[in-house]
C-alpha cells in the first residue's frame, strides 16, 4: 500500500517543531548553568583556599631523633645483699672473698649484730658490713624455725632504701652462696630491669617444693629483683610480713609479698640452693643447658673436687671461671669410635669416660652420687630426672678431675687438663679397651663469651686420634657444633 503524502507532511512539521523546542531548552539550561557557575566562582576559590594541601604523592614522615640507647646491665648495676649470722661468720665470710670483687661490685653484708674484723685478711675482700634493723615488733610463730627469718626477708626493702644510684637490680643471697658473677650478669641482661621481675630457682628436693612453694625462688640460691619491684615491695613489705607470721623461712615471706603484688616466679636453672647431701658431681657433671649462676650450700655438701677442703676446691673451680666462665660446668658428649667408649666433659670441671656407646639422652641425667635433702626419701622425690650410679664393673666410669687450665692468645684456646682419680676400679672381662689406661684428658677450647646470645644449645665434642708418642692421654676438642653435627653413632 503507498502512503498519503499528507500524513508524512504532517509528520515532518511535527518533528521539525519538537527539535526546534529541544534545542530551545538546552540553550536556556546552558546560559543558566554558565550563570551560576559565573556567581559561584568567588566562593569555590574562597572555600578550596580553605582546603588541606595534597600532593601527588605521600611525604615520608620525618622520623623521631634515636633515643639514646641503655647500655648494656652489668655487675655495677647489682646490688648484692648478702644474708649473714655473727656466730657463723668467721667461717663464711671465705665463701664471699672467693666470688666479690670490691672494685667492681656493689652491696653488703647484712648481720644480726656486730663482729670483729681483721684489717689484714679482710681489708678490701669483702662487702661493706651492715646491721640488719631491729625486728622484734614484728609476731614470729612457726615452732620449727627461728626469728631471724624475718630479718633476712626484709634485706631488699633495707637495700632499697639506702638509695643508690643506678641500680637496675637487686641480688639477695647467703653468706655461703658463691656467684659466678659474669654469668648472673648474662642472664639478668636478658630481662628489661624496668619492669617488675622476680628471678631465681626452685629446689633440687621435690618435698622442699611441696612443702615451701614451687613459685617460690630459694634465697640460698640467689634471689634477683628488679629496681622498680623492690620500690614496690619497700612500700608494703612491713604490713605484708605481719599476715604472714606462721610462715617459716625468710624466702617464703618473699614470696607471698610477690604473690600479693601479682609477680610470679621466673625461673632460671643456673640458680642452685643444692638442697642436697653428699656429692654435687652427679649434678655437676650433668649441668643443665643454662649459664652457672651459683652454688649453694656448701657446708652441707662435699667438697667439689675430693681429697682437698671445700675452700681450695672452688679457687680450684675459679681458673677456669676466669678463663670462660660462660662455658663453665658445661656438658659435652661425644664418642671414641675405634675402641667404643662414651665421653662426657663437665668443661672446667671434670671429664667422664665409659666402656660402651650410651645415648646422649642417657648421659645427660644426672647421675645420683647425692642423697635428698629428706634422707629417707627415695630417688622419686626430685623434681627432675635422675640416673642410678652404675655399680657394673665394665660400665662404671673413668673419672678426670681439672688440674690445671691455661689460656693461648695466638691461638685464642685454653687447654684445661684433668687428671684420674685414683681409685681401685673393678675388673672387667668384657673384650675392649679399659678406659682406666688413660691417665690424663687435654682439653682444647675457644672461649665464647656470646655463648647464651644464642638459643640453648650444648657444645659439641670431638675425640683426637690417639698420639702414640702421648701414650695415656686423650685429646678433645669442644666448641659449637657444626652444621649437621648431632650425637649419635651409625
Amino acid at each position: 500500500m503507498k502512503d498519503n503524502p499528507k500524513d508524512s507532511e504532517n509528520l515532518y512539521s511535527t518533528w521539525t517543531s519538537t527539535k526546534v523546542k529541544l534545542c530551545f531548552l538546552l540553550l536556556i539550561s546552558f546560559s543558566y548553568i554558565s550563570y551560576s557557575l559565573k556567581y559561584l566562582h568567588p566562593y569555590l576559590c574562597t572555600q578550596q583556599s580553605q582546603l588541606p594541601h595534597f600532593q601527588s604523592h605521600p611525604s615520608i614522615p620525618q622520623s623521631d631523633p634515636t633515643p639514646t640507647q641503655e647500655p648494656k646491665t652489668n655487675v655495677s648495676h647489682i646490688v648484692f645483699g648478702i644474708a649473714a649470722s655473727a656466730k657463723l661468720w668467721p667461717h663464711r665470710k671465705n665463701y664471699i672473698k672467693l666470688w666479690w670483687r670490691p672494685d667492681r661490685m656493689r652491696g653488703h653484708v647484712w648481720l644480726d649484730q656486730p663482729v670483729k674484723t681483721d684489717p689484714e685478711s679482710d681489708h678490701n675482700l669483702l662487702p661493706p658490713l651492715k646491721i640488719s634493723g631491729d625486728t622484734t615488733g614484728f609476731k614470729y610463730t612457726n615452732k620449727k624455725g627461728h626469728h631471724l627469718a624475718i630479718r633476712i626477708s626484709r634485706i631488699i626493702s633495707e637495700s632499697f632504701r639506702l638509695e643508690m644510684k643506678n641500680v637496675r637490680w637487686f641480688v639477695l643471697g647467703d653468706d655461703d652462696t658463691v656467684f659466678v658473677a659474669e654469668n648472673l650478669v648474662r642472664v639478668l641482661q636478658k630481662y628489661d630491669h624496668n619492669q617488675f621481675y622476680y628471678i631465681g630457682g626452685s629446689s633440687e628436693s621435690h618435698l622442699q617444693n611441696l612443702k615451701f612453694s614451687y613459685n617460690m625462688a630459694y634465697g640460698g640460691g640467689g634471689i634477683a629483683i628488679s629496681y622498680p619491684l623492690a620500690k614496690a615491695l619497700e612500700k608494703m613489705q612491713d604490713r605484708c610480713i605481719q599476715r604472714y607470721p606462721g610462715l617459716y623461712g625468710s624466702d617464703d615471706r618473699l614470696q607471698a609479698c610477690m604473690a600479693e603484688i601479682g609477680v610470679p616466679l621466673t625461673r632460671e636453672k643456673g640458680f642452685h640452693q643444692f638442697d642436697v647431701y653428699g656429692s654435687l658431681f652427679g649434678l655437676l657433671a650433668a649441668h643443665p643447658v643454662a649459664p652457672l649462676v651459683s652454688l649453694h650450700h656448701l657446708d652441707v655438701v662435699e667438697p667439689i673436687f675430693p681429697n682437698t677442703d671445700r675452700i681450695h676446691a672452688l679457687q680450684r673451680l675459679e681458673l677456669p671461671m676466669k678463663l670462660d666462665s660462660a662455658g663453665l660446668a658445661q656438658q659435652s658428649i661425644c664418642y671414641d669410635i675405634n675402641r667404643s667408649w662414651t665421653v662426657s666433659v663437665s668443661w672446667g670441671y671434670a671429664v667422664q669416660i665409659s666402656r660402651g656407646i650410651s645415648s646422649a639422652r642417657e648421659m645427660e641425667l644426672p647421675t645420683r652420687t647425692f642423697v635428698n635433702w629428706y634422707k629417707k626419701a627415695d630417688h622419686a622425690a626430685y623434681p627432675f630426672n635422675t640416673a642410678p650410679v652404675n655399680r657394673d664393673a665394665c660400665q662404671e666410669p673413668v673419672v678426670y678431675y681439672l688440674s690445671k687450665a691455661i689460656y693461648n692468645r695466638r691461638t685464642n684456646q685454653t687447654t684445661t687438663e684433668y687428671v684420674q682419680h685414683q681409685t681401685k676400679m673393678p675388673e672387667c672381662n668384657w673384650k675392649m679397651a679399659n678406659p682406666s689406661r688413660i691417665h690424663k684428658v687435654l682439653v682444647h677450647k675457644s672461649p665464647d663469651p656470646h655463648l647464651w646470645d644464642k638459643s640453648p644449645r650444648r657444645n659439641c665434642c670431638r675425640v683426637f686420634r690417639p698420639n702414640r708418642k702421648k701414650k695415656g692421654t686423650m685429646v678433645i676438642e669442644v666448641g659449637l657444633c657444626d652444621e649437621d653435627e648431632v650425637v649419635e653413632v651409625s
